[in-house]
Parts: C-alpha cells; structure tokens; sequence
C-alpha cells in the first residue's frame, strides 16, 4: 500500500492543492489575474503541512511589514 496514514494522505492532499494553487499563481504573473494574491494564499495551504512554505510566508510577512513602515515614516517625514 502507497499510502501509510491517513496523515500521510492529508499532507499529500494538501501538498497537491498548495502546490497547484502557487502554479496558477505563477502563471497569473504573466497572464492578468491577481498572482500577488493568489501565490501567497497557495504558500499558505503549504504551510499548514510543510516547514519550507512557512519560512517563506515569514519572510514575506517581515518584508511587507518593513514596506509598511518605510511608508509610515516617509510620509512623516
């Protein structure tokens, strides 16, 4: 038998719907569509799985909080 547990078919499960979601995603790069939207919600399904998708939606977090207070500042200033 291919699958094990039923957790290891959640993670593959999820890992095909993240996954094809972050491909439509990169895809709407090129063609219109909202891909800033759509790649961060496909890391997002990842990341309830798997670490490496987790790190990224971190970084992600951090740079747009750093964007978010280089405006704040610019427009103080």
């Amino acid at each position: 038998m291919l699958i094990k547990s039923l957790k290891q078919l959640k993670r593959i499960l999820i890992g095909i719907i993240g996954g094809t979601i972050v491909i439509i995603g990169i895809a709407m790069i090129a063609l219109p569509g909202p891909a800033f939207i759509v790649i961060p919600l496909g890391l997002s399904i990842l990341a309830t799985e798997f670490l490496w998708a987790k790190k990224i939606i971190d970084k992600f977090k951090n740079k747009f909080e750093e964007m978010k207070n280089k405006k704040k500042t610019g427009e103080k200033n």
